[in-house]
This record gives C-alpha cells, sequence and structure tokens, in this order.
C-alpha cells in the first residue's frame, strides 16, 4: 500500500542500498536485512530504551562478527557516543 509504513521502509532500503553499493562499486550487493519490525513505545521508559537502541546499534553492527567490514577492535577508544 503507497504511503504505508512498509512501502516507505522500502523505499528508504531500496534507496539507500543503491546509493550505497554505488559508492562502495558493490552493484546488487544486500546492505539491509529482508524485514523490519516496527514497535510502538507505549511509555517514556520504553521510547528511551528504544532511542538507545538506536544510538548503540551502528556501534554493535562495528563489533559484530557477521560485518564484513569489521572496525580494528582497540579497547582504548571511546566507543560512547555524545547525546
Amino acid at each position: 500500500m503507497s504511503g504505508s509504513l512498509g512501502a516507505i521502509v522500502g523505499n528508504f532500503k531500496s534507496v539507500t542500498a543503491r546509493r550505497i553499493n554505488r559508492i562502495r562499486k558493490t552493484p546488487g550487493t544486500p546492505v539491509w536485512q529482508r524485514n523490519y519490525y516496527e514497535h510502538i513505545g507505549r511509555n517514556e521508559t520504553e521510547l528511551a530504551r528504544i532511542r538507545e537502541y538506536i544510538r548503540l546499534n551502528p556501534l554493535k553492527w562495528e563489533l559484530d562478527r557477521e560485518n564484513p567490514y569489521p572496525i580494528e577492535h582497540n579497547p582504548d577508544k571511546d566507543w560512547t557516543y555524545d547525546k
């Protein structure tokens, strides 16, 4: 359905994947997971938890063993993000 959350997410993933693959010179390489999981924050505590998940997600991917482009692990480096 046009304008639905699923359509918006699908369009975003499609556009960004093409741009990322153009920059990397890796046409057709998957960038995103196949699906997404929406979640509604029902209170401030849950919203804060979701925001923290989003904020830390790039770091978690950098350290993920399935990441084809991992960073070199440096325990002395401060990986916290400014809020």
